[in-house]
């Protein structure tokens, strides 16, 4: 038992060597974990110090991790987790919690549900701090290597080691400045119509295409952007036609005019041509963390109040 009193290496001293490593900056770690950046280097100071490796190393203005540090890493996310099960059975009181959560999510999921789940979750806890990345186009490595806690996206990996759940459906709509044109009305029209479509730079093409694709159909897409916030500054005063999910009318084009897709453009197609279908997925060591699994229970708890609006 002696030698468990003297442990020199405790659950922070791994959280920071864990959160610099994926940051690959010391003041970022800093930034993240709430920390002046010389007390992470004096951290760090004492964790090479026991290991016998620099852990860290300059490469021109970044650092980058030696191979040792590649090799601890992987161990020092099991040791985190295995004390976080120690107290995962503890009683999960919401007002004495101070929560940190990190969720990989594109534009539209962002906008939709993320700036109400802070104002959801901030009022109900002591403390609440919330790192919202890009998903791209994920792979389960984003939660195994615990880069997010919680992934929202329509294509999410899967995995034994992955949960996923469905969020929310949607389907996609016309939208467009009704002061300059109408929505066409036939699946003529539509493809004979010039288009403004989002490609994410990480990501797949929007579903949509990929339905029209698998149709032999392709729009006359003229203009892409790289999120759907940037949508609007094409469609207003011209004659561009968007397809987007319809909730994103409720974010960031609420001021254009929505209509349905033209009733014969997807006659005979599958449902889900024209559909969007939102989960959210975790790593299978955060399945009974309460503080996330109350946090997965607020996020849907949103999502209830998105569909009712």
């Amino acid at each position: 038992m002696g030698a468990l009193n003297t442990w020199p290496v405790d659950g922070h001293l791994l959280r920071l060597f864990v959160m610099v490593y994926e940051e690959g900056s010391f003041s970022a770690a800093a930034r993240r974990l709430d920390m002046a950046q010389s007390a992470v280097s004096h951290a760090l100071n004492r964790l090479r110090g026991l290991v016998g490796d620099p852990l860290f190393v300059k490469s021109g203005r970044r650092i980058v991790p030696t191979q040792h540090a590649d090799q601890l890493v992987p161990q020092a996310r099991a040791l985190m987790d295995g004390l976080k099960a120690l107290t995962a059975a503890a009683a999960f009181d919401p007002a004495r919690a101070r929560l940190n959560w990190t969720v990989a999510a594109n534009d539209f999921q962002c906008d939709l549900l993320l700036p109400r789940l802070y104002g959801r979750v901030r009022p109900q806890v002591a403390g609440f701090r919330l790192q919202v990345v890009p998903s791209g186009r994920p792979t389960g490595d984003i939660l195994r290597e615990a880069r997010c806690d919680l992934l929202i996206s329509p294509t999410p990996p899967e995995g034994t080691d992955i949960i996923q759940k469905r969020l929310f459906e949607d389907r996609y709509v016309c939208v467009y400045d009704g002061g300059r044109r109408s929505a066409p009305a036939t699946a003529a029209e539509f493809l004979a119509d010039r288009h403004v479509t989002v490609i994410h730079p990480t990501a797949d093409p929007l579903s949509f295409d990929k339905g029209l694709e698998a149709l032999g159909l392709h729009r006359d897409v003229v203009v892409s952007v790289p999120t759907f916030a940037g949508l609007a500054a094409f469609l207003r005063g011209s004659d561009l036609l968007a397809c987007v999910p319809s909730r994103l009318h409720q974010v960031d084009l609420r001021d254009f005019t929505i209509a349905p897709l033209p009733a014969d453009l997807l006659a005979g197609a599958p449902v889900e041509a024209g559909g969007l279908r939102m989960y959210m997925a975790w790593h299978l060591r955060g399945q009974h963390d309460p503080a996330q699994a109350w946090l997965r229970g607020q996020l849907e708890a949103v999502v209830r109040e998105v569909e009712g609006a």
